[in-house]
C-alpha cells in the first residue's frame, strides 16, 4: 500500500516521542544514580572532574541523557575506555566486571535497542541508475544527473542521510522521462551495425605528423614513439553516431623491440565536461601483427584514442630523423570500429512493458529522421472503453518497480493520471508514459521500504540484491519472495553464493570499495609532479584494478580474514611490479602473484591505491593514515579533534619529520588519548610514499641529498631528506620495529578483523550503522567466521543469515 508523505511524518513524530518516553521510564537507570556517583568518585574524578578535567572532559558537572546523541556516543566511549583498560589509569580489568559498568551497559544496550533500525532509506543515485537500466533494458548514465549523496559512516547509502529535495525530485521526473524514451529509441536504431576501418596514415592532419613525430612504414603502419603529448592518439575517422556497444579491433604490433609494447584503447570527446574513458591496457607483441579485440559501450560522438606508455625517450627525437630513430614504437596498422551492436539479451524490454496494447510506431516524415542522434519515435496508442488492458500494464509495470505485488486499489492514484491527461488533450500514448513516470517518482520504487521489525521474504529480496548486485531483485528471488522461501537461512545462503557468482557482484566490488577503501578519491588529489614524477595514468588504473581484483579474490576464494591485511601473495601487472621493485611480471593484465618471504606487499594497506587515498599527493600523515586504519580496518571510531586545537602540518621543506611534531602534539592532554590509538599504524605506513612506493627516506623539494636518476628520459628533482623510522607501539603494549613487523600483530588479532569486516558489511547491506546492541550478534558472526578453515566467504554467509540482516 502507498502512503503520502505527511503520514511517514506524522509516524516518524510519534516513534520519537514514544522513544523519548520509553527511555525516560523503562531503562531503569536513573534510579541507580548514587551508584553511579559513587563509582565515578571513586575511579574518575581525581584526572576527570572539577580540579583536572583531563582531556576537556568534567565528568562531576557532565550529564547523563541517553536521548541525547552526543551524549550517549560520550557514555560509550567512556565504557569502551573502561572495558578495554584504558581508564582509570593503572586500573585492573576487574572493574569491568563492577555492577555500574554492567549496569550501564544494560542502559546503552536498552537506549540503542529502542531507537535502532533503518529508516526510510532512498535508492542512493547508483542503485536508481543500476535498477532503471535493469528495469528498462537501457544503459543511461544517470547518476551524473543527480546530485550526489551524502557520506555517512564511510558509506553513501545510509538512510538516514538520503534526503529529497523538490529539486532532486524534478531530476527524477526528468530521469525517468529520459529513460522510458530511451526504450523507444533503443528500439527504433536497432539497425544493422555500420562497421569503420581507418588508418593513422590517412587521417585528417596526418601530414602535419608523418616523417616529423609518426613515422609511416611501406607496410601502411604508423610507428608512435612518444608516451605522452601532442599529438595525441585520437583517431577522428574511427567515431561513433550514436550511443551503443561497439566491437573495436586495433591491429599493429611492436617495432624494434624485443618486448611487446603496452597501450590503452579509450575514447575521447570535444564535448566539454564529458567523461574520456579508457576502455582497458593491452599489450602488443612484436614480430607478425597482431589484433586486439575490445567489445564495449561508447556514446555518441565519441573518437577512439591510443595511448602508449612505458616508452623512454631520451629526447632522441628532438635530434634525430624520425626515420633514423632506433628506439622501440608502436607499430598500429588500422583501427575498425563496428557498431551499435545488436543488444545482448533476447529480452525485448518495449514488448514487455507494453504487452497487452495495441500500440504502433508512427513512420517520420522524412525516412531519414530515423538516423539523428536525437530522433524519438512516436506510437500510436488505440484505446478502447474499457481501461483493463492500460489497468494491466501499469500493474505489471508497477510491481516490478516496486518490487512487491501490488493490488489493483494501489494503482487508482495512476489510472486517475492517465484520464486526466487524456482530458487535457494528451494523446493516449503520453498519458500512459506521464503514468509510467509517476510510478518510477514514487515512494514505493525511490524508497527500500521495510515495515519491521523483522523483514517479510519481499524486504529480504530487496535487501539481498542491493547489498550483492546492487539492483532490484532479479525473477529468481521475486519468485522465493512469492512462495514465502526468504525467511529460510539456507535458502538465504544459497542465493547468497548464486548473486556472489553474478556478472553484477562486480557493481558490489566497485561500490564497496568505492566506500568502505576510499577509493572513489583515487582522483580527489593529484601527485605533485616535481616529487613524484613516476605517477601516471596506467599506473592510477592498476591500482585500482588491484584492490578490486584482491577484494574479489578474498570473497571467491573464501580466503583467511587475516589476508586483509597480510597474505603471500598480490594482484600485480607490469606497472605495479615495476612501482613496487618485484622482478619478472609481465604484461597489463592483474592476476594473482606469489610473493618473496621478505616481501613488504601482500594484504590492502599496502596496497597503492589505499596509500595514495590517505595521503594528500605531496605528503603523508600518520593521523590521517593512522585514523583510516583504526576506523576503516580496526573498526574503531575516532572522535573528531577538540575544538581550538589546531592540526598538525608537515614540514615541506624536510627539515622536521612529523613524527617529531606529533611527539609535541600528543604532549597536550586533550590529544594523547586519541593520538595513542591512531598514531601507531601511521607511523608503520610512513615507509610508503604518497603514491604507494617504499620509501627509506622522505622526498623533499628543499633540503636533503641530490638524487641521480631519471624517469622516461627526464632527471628527477626532488631530492632526499629525513630518514624514515616506522617503529611504534600500539595501545595494548605491543612495540614493533618496522611495518612488517605491524603488519604481523595486526594479522594476528583476526577476531578483531573479522568484527570490523562483518560491521563494515552489515552497515553497507542495512543502510544503518551498527551500534551498541548489535554488538552481541556481531560479536557471534566474528567467533564463528574465524574458526579453523572459515574465511571471507563464509563471513558473508554469517552476516546474511544474521538476525541484524533480517530486521529493520
Amino acid at each position: 500500500m502507498s502512503y503520502p508523505y505527511e503520514t511517514l511524518v506524522f509516524d516518524k513524530r510519534w516513534t520519537i516521542a514514544i522513544i523519548s518516553l520509553f527511555i525516560l521510564w523503562g531503562i531503569g537507570f536513573e534510579s541507580r544514580g548514587e551508584e553511579r556517583e559513587q563509582f565515578l568518585q571513586d575511579h574518575c574524578f581525581e584526572c576527570h572532574g572539577r580540579k583536572s578535567a583531563d582531556g576537556g572532559l568534567n565528568l562531576e558537572t557532565f550529564k547523563f541523557d541517553l536521548n541525547d546523541p552526543a551524549n550517549y556516543e560520550k557514555w560509550v566511549r567512556i565504557y569502551d575506555r573502561v572495558v578495554a583498560g584504558e581508564m582509570p589509569p593503572e586500573a585492573d580489568r576487574s572493574l569491568t566486571q563492577h555492577s555500574y559498568i554492567q549496569s550501564l551497559a544494560s542502559a546503552l544496550r536498552t537506549a540503542h535497542q529502542s531507537q535502532k533500525g533503518t529508516v526510510f532509506r532512498r535508492l542512493n543515485r547508483q542503485e536508481y541508475q543500476n535498477t532503471i537500466n535493469d528495469l528498462l533494458g537501457t544503459n543511461l548514465k544517470l547518476a551524473e544527473r543527480l546530485p550526489e549523496d551524502t557520506e555517512r559512516h564511510e558509506f553513501n547509502n545510509i538512510g538516514e542521510s538520503l534526503s529529497i529535495s523538490m529539486v532532486q525530485m524534478q531530476q527524477y521526473i526528468d530521469c525517468a522521462t529520459l529513460a522510458l524514451e530511451e526504450v523507444d529509441r533503443q528500439v527504433s536504431r536497432e539497425l544493422e551495425p555500420s562497421k569503420i576501418v581507418a588508418s593513422y596514415a590517412n587521417t585528417q592532419n596526418a601530414e602535419q605528423w608523418l616523417g616529423k613525430v609518426w613515422l609511416k612504414r611501406d607496410d601502411g603502419a604508423v610507428v608512435f614513439f612518444k608516451n605522452y603529448g601532442y599529438p595525441t592518439g585520437m583517431l577522428r575517422e574511427a567515431g561513433t553516431q550514436k550511443d551503443g556497444y561497439y566491437r573495436v579491433r586495433v591491429r599493429g604490433y611492436a617495432y624494434q623491440s624485443e618486448k611487446p609494447i603496452t597501450f590503452s584503447i579509450g575514447a575521447t570527446t570535444f564535448a566539454r565536461g564529458l567523461e574520456q574513458p579508457t576502455f582497458g591496457f593491452y599489450s602488443m607483441p612484436p614480430g607478425e601483427p597482431t589484433t586486439i579485440e575490445v567489445t564495449t559501450w561508447i556514446s555518441a560522438r565519441y573518437m577512439i584514442e591510443l595511448t602508449v606508455y612505458g616508452i623512454t625517450d631520451r629526447f632522441a627525437l628532438k635530434n634525430t630523423p624520425v626515420a633514423e630513430y632506433k628506439g622501440a614504437g608502436l607499430a598500429i596498422l588500422d583501427i575498425e570500429l563496428e557498431g551499435p551492436l545488436p543488444r545482448a539479451t533476447e529480452r525485448n524490454f518495449q514488448a514487455e512493458i507494453y504487452a497487452g496494447l495495441d500500440r504502433q510506431e508512427l513512420p517520420p516524415r522524412n525516412a531519414r529522421d530515423r538516423n539523428r542522434i536525437e530522433y524519438l519515435p512516436k506510437y500510436d496508442l488505440k484505446l478502447t472503453d474499457d481501461r483493463t488492458a492500460v489497468q494491466a500494464v501499469l500493474q505489471r509495470f508497477a510491481e516490478r518497480a516496486f518490487r512487491r505485488p501490488v493490488k489493483l486499489d494501489e494503482l487508482d492514484a495512476y489510472m486517475d493520471l492517465f484520464e486526466q491527461e487524456l482530458n487535457k488533450k494528451a494523446t493516449a500514448d503520453e498519458a500512459l508514459r506521464t503514468a509510467l513516470v509517476a510510478i518510477l517518482c514514487s515512494p514505493d520504487f525511490l524508497y527500500l521500504r521495510e515495515k519491521g521489525p523483522k523483514l517479510d521474504d519481499f524486504e529480504i529480496a530487496n535487501r539481498l540484491s542491493y547489498f550483492l548486485n546492487r539492483t532490484t531483485p532479479d525473477s529468481v528471488l521475486m519468485e522465493l519472495a512469492s512462495s514465502g522461501k526468504l525467511q529460510d537461512a539456507e535458502q538465504l545462503v544459497a542465493q547468497a553464493e548464486r548473486l556472489l557468482k553474478n556478472e553484477k557482484f562486480e557493481r558490489f566490488v566497485t561500490d564497496f570499495s568505492n566506500s568502505w577503501l576510499q577509493l572513489a578519491d583515487i582522483n580527489f588529489t593529484n601527485p605533485d609532479e616535481k616529487l613524484y614524477p613516476e605517477y601516471d595514468p596506467y599506473l592510477q588504473w592498476s591500482m585500482l584494478a588491484e584492490s578490486r581484483t584482491y577484494l574479489r579474490h578474498l570473497f571467491e576464494a573464501n580466503r583467511d580474514v587475516r589476508e586483509l591485511v597480510e597474505s603471500p601473495y598480490a594482484m600485480l601487472n607490469e606497472r605495479l611490479a615495476e612501482h613496487y621493485g618485484i622482478d619478472d611480471v609481465r604484461g597489463p593484465d592483474v592476476r594473482q602473484t606469489q610473493l618473496s618471504k621478505d616481501s613488504v606487499r601482500g594484504g590492502l594497506l599496502s596496497q597503492g591505491a589505499i596509500l595514495k587515498v590517505s595521503a594528500n599527493g605531496t605528503n603523508t600523515s600518520p593521523v590521517v593514515r593512522g585514523a583510516w586504519v583504526t576506523e576503516r580496518i580496526l573498526g574503531y571510531s575516532v572522535p573528531p579533534p577538540p575544538p581550538g586545537v589546531p592540526g598538525v602540518e608537515p614540514d615541506i621543506r624536510g627539515a622536521s619529520t612529523l613524527r617529531e611534531l606529533l611527539d609535541k602534539h600528543r604532549s597536550l592532554d586533550t590529544c594523547n588519548g586519541c593520538h595513542r590509538m591512531i598514531d601507531p599504524p601511521g607511523f608503520a605506513l610512513e615507509s610508503f610514499d604518497p603514491i604507494g612506493g617504499w620509501r627509506d627516506q622522505f622526498r623533499t623539494t628543499d633540503l636533503g641529498e641530490r638524487v641521480n636518476k631519471e624517469i622516461l628520459g627526464r632527471r628527477v628533482q626532488y631530492k632526499l631528506g629525513p630518514n624514515v623510522d616506522s617503529s611504534g607501539e600500539l595501545m595494548t603494549g605491543e612495540e614493533f620495529a618496522n611495518y612488517v613487523e605491524f603488519r604481523k600483530l595486526l594479522a594476528e588479532n583476526r577476531k578483531q578483523l573479522a568484527l570490523a569486516f562483518a560491521k563494515k558489511l552489515l552497515t553497507f547491506a542495512t543502510g544503518r550503522e551498527m551500534g551498541f546492541s548489535d554488538r552481541e550478534e556481531l560479536d557471534r558472526i566474528a567467533e564463528a567466521a574465524t574458526q579453523p578453515g572459515k574465511g571471507i566467504r563464509d563471513l558473508l554467509q554469517l552476516v546474511v543469515v544474521s538476525e541484524l540482516f533480517r530486521s529493520k
